[in-house]
């Protein structure tokens, strides 16, 4: 029987938090110790959560901005900055890497690996978008979307090396942070949802050579044999599953685990989505949809815990996995945490990878529970089986997305970005491309008020119950940091970037950053002063998702990294608000026939991950075409789509277009202009 959970806290290593904590955390890996926030998501243990206290709930009053710095030519910034002996390093949306002087803002350097010269291809294949960098050793890593993966000298952004970790006429892109450990640096990719089949490489820090790759699915028998891990993985599938495509990408995060020397990777959903297509029959597609723990030093299997077995709902399990021990029933325990998308809250036991509990942290109906004793999920019965609508939370957007939740050791809690959001699946079994997200949420009114919405949840991982919750009006929000200050930060897409009290979720201080936020906040501090940083710039998965995600920013609004610090006193300038308006832009002598608009909307499927679903654009990583000048001018439209002019500023090229798809195209977004500017008094203008 698996144990039941006891709210037992255990004191900290560290003094300073004894008197409050709940739970130890694992020693975070740090660089100059806590002044500096030297991972992802602060050290090893990957908690986002910072030991710095001078803001804190009775100083927070008190925070002000300190210096900002803009990004022009920056999109959709989703990176959390490290902070290394007083400098700042983080990444733009295609990969660039920037080197800030932390307390002034003064650029040291920055690194460009331009991907439109060395791979544009690679540049059809989503939104660009980058979380950020590793250091160790005097080295900053980071990797290009293309799929590359290099060394930079950190004092002058010098390329050191550089390697492809992924086929150069592959899908598979990168655009998650690498990870170091023991000498080496890790890296995935995505590519998933192309079928890709997904692994994750551990190159040398100082070479770049390859020290080890395990392979998160299974390849071709021949490939398989003599590998236990591959055999093991074969065996879940069935048919010709090689030749159809596996999935499992490994697209985002990785956690080192000093103490058992080990990996832990997070794998995506399982390709094609439609289960009985990829493994007929039966079989549940390992090592997708899963926590796999690996042996640090060779790549070799140790355990695996699958969260959604033969994944059908694009559930992915690449969400962050932080480290902790925990009282339970008494006991000391090792464990591992995670919210993945399936809208579950997980505690694994690391040395063994058996499921300790799981909970739903909010609406989630594609299962009853799982089950303790076997870990797999009791499934809502009318999901796989049922002919006709079945109705499912939550959409593949997830309950939790990459978004960093934040585990603080003072109060036992981790926060999370929460999501509520529907699917409707419109056929007997989900078959890729036949579900609507958010199809729930918009139109009449929802059935539930908080569909289409997101939340600040504080959950207990003990206890596995909420402690408290505050309501967002917006569904796609940033990251979490919560400090050893008793406080938790969030930015949000609505452009506000918060302060909340760590124990009760009241809000205490909010700043109007001009923009959306998706990224994660951070601490750190130089000479004692302590600051908190973080990126603006909405966008990413926002366009697709834009029938909810659109909040009313637009298109070339700022992007900027601003720093906060006590007794700040600088103020941005003023900038477009949000505003829900489509400006769009016609010709009213332009004629457009019918069946052209009908096959451009079928093309523009290619176009919709930037430019926004059904043309609705949501202020990143790329302008609303209904509002383009360039998109109105035929001449103009075919110079940028069909020649690759602006493919420097990041707009593939798309060179196979006939001129006959053209026309198409240009007809779907000129019908979409006209129909905005029917719905709501858009302008008219002629085209040039």
């Amino acid at each position: 029987m698996v144990a039941r959970l006891a709210a037992v806290g255990l004191l900290l290593l560290s003094a300073c938090d004894a008197q409050v904590a709940k739970v130890t955390p694992s020693a975070p890996g740090t660089v100059g110790g806590a002044e500096n926030w030297a991972s992802h998501n602060a050290g090893a243990d990957e908690s986002a959560y910072s030991r710095l206290a001078a803001i804190n709930t009775k100083t927070v009053g008190r925070l002000g901005l300190t210096w900002w710095h803009d990004l022009p030519g920056e999109a959709s910034l989703e990176a959390t900055p490290l902070a290394i002996d007083g400098v700042l390093y983080f990444t733009g949306a295609y990969g660039a890497v920037y080197a800030m002087d932390g307390v002034t803002g003064r650029l040291l350097w920055s690194h460009d690996p331009k991907t439109w010269k060395h791979n544009p291809a690679k540049m059809r294949f989503g939104f660009a978008a980058n979380r950020g960098v590793a250091y160790a050793g005097g080295r900053v890593f980071s990797a290009a979307y293309d799929g590359r993966l290099f060394a930079l000298d950190a004092k002058k952004g010098k390329l050191l090396w550089s390697v492809e970790t992924t086929p150069r006429d592959g899908g598979q892109t990168i655009t998650g942070a690498p990870r170091v450990f023991n000498g080496k640096v890790i890296i995935g990719h995505g590519g998933a949802d192309f079928g890709a089949r997904g692994y994750v490489t551990a190159y040398d820090q100082a070479t770049g050579k390859q020290a080890w790759r395990f392979y998160t699915a299974p390849g071709s028998p021949e490939e398989n044999r003599g590998d236990p891990a591959m055999e093991l993985a074969a065996a879940t599938w069935s048919g010709e599953y090689w030749k159809t495509g596996t999935g499992g990408a490994a697209w985002d995060n990785f956690t080192f685990d000093p103490e058992l020397n080990r990996i832990y990777v997070g794998t995506a959903n399982a390709a094609p989505y439609d289960a009985e297509a990829r493994s007929p029959g039966a079989g549940d597609s390992l090592y997708t949809a899963s926590i796999v723990a690996l042996d640090a030093d060779t790549g070799r299997y140790v355990w695996h815990y699958q969260v959604n077995p033969r994944d059908s709902w694009d559930f992915d399990c690449t969400q962050q996995m932080t480290l902790a021990d925990l009282t339970i029933d008494g006991q000391p325990r090792k464990v591992l945490m995670q919210a993945p998308k399936n809208g579950f809250f997980y505690v694994l036991d690391r040395h063994t990878g058996r499921l300790i509990s799981a909970e739903k942290i909010g609406k989630a109906t594609w299962a009853e529970r799982i089950d303790l004793e076997t870990g797999r999920p009791v499934e809502a019965s009318n999901l796989r089986d049922a002919a006709g609508d079945a109705v499912t939370w939550p959409s593949p957007t997830g309950a939790h997305g990459w978004q960093s939740m934040s585990f603080s050791p003072r109060t036992g809690l981790v926060y999370i970005p929460y999501m509520q959001n529907g699917e409707r699946v419109a056929t007997a079994r989900p078959r890729q491309g036949d579900v609507s997200m958010a199809a729930l949420s918009t139109g009449s009114t929802p059935a539930d008020p908080m569909d289409g919405k997101g939340a600040l949840l504080a959950w207990d991982p003990i206890a596995q119950k909420a402690r408290w919750k505050v309501p967002l009006d917006t569904l796609w929000n940033g990251g979490v940091l919560s400090t050893g200050g008793d406080l938790v930060f969030q930015g949000a897409a609505d452009g506000y970037v918060s302060a909340y009290h760590a124990g009760t979720g009241k809000r205490l201080w909010r700043f109007d950053a001009g923009h959306g936020v998706i990224a994660a906040p951070m601490s750190y501090a130089v000479d004692g002063r302590q600051y908190v940083a973080v990126l603006v710039g909405y966008g990413a998965s926002a366009a697709i998702g834009s029938d909810v995600m659109n909040v009313g920013w637009k298109w070339g609004a700022p992007r900027r990294l601003l720093v906060f610090a006590l007794d700040g006193r600088q103020q941005l300038p003023t900038t477009q608000p949000r505003d829900m308006t489509v400006r769009a832009l016609d010709d009213p002598t332009l004629k457009i026939r019918p069946e052209d608009v009908a096959a451009g909307q079928q093309l523009f499927m290619r176009c919709a991950t930037c430019h926004g679903r059904d043309l609705v654009g949501a202020g990143g990583p790329a302008p609303d075409l209904r509002e383009s000048q360039i998109a109105l001018d035929p001449e103009m439209f075919w110079t940028v789509v069909r020649d690759g002019a602006l493919l420097q500023r990041g707009m593939p090229q798309f060179a196979d277009l006939t001129p006959e798809q053209m026309v198409q195209l240009y007809a779907y977004i000129r019908a979409g202009a006209r129909e905005a500017i029917g719905k709501q008094g858009g302008r008219t203008v002629a085209a040039r």
